[in-house]
């Protein structure tokens, strides 16, 4: 499936990048840290979604999306 030309995979890693570069502009941390996990977890999707999948972007999103994940809930508690 495409959408102007561009697969859907494509359009995963364009959505995962877009959202981790707005993270950067977020005055707040904890929106900082949502937004970049979102993000994370885009390119996880698109680690997977790639063929052969591409374990270097899985490993490192994992690590940064649990790194977010982490201290939002230790900022909770």
């Amino acid at each position: 499936m495409e959408f102007l030309w561009i697969s859907w995979v494509e359009l995963v890693g364009y959505a995962a990048m877009a959202t981790v570069l707005i993270s950067f502009l977020m005055k707040s941390v904890d929106k900082l840290r949502i937004v970049n996990a979102l993000g994370c977890l885009l390119f996880v999707f698109y680690g997977f979604a790639l063929q052969p999948l591409s374990k270097p972007i899985i490993i490192t999103n994992l690590a940064i999306l649990s790194i977010n994940i982490y201290y939002l809930v230790k900022k909770q508690a």
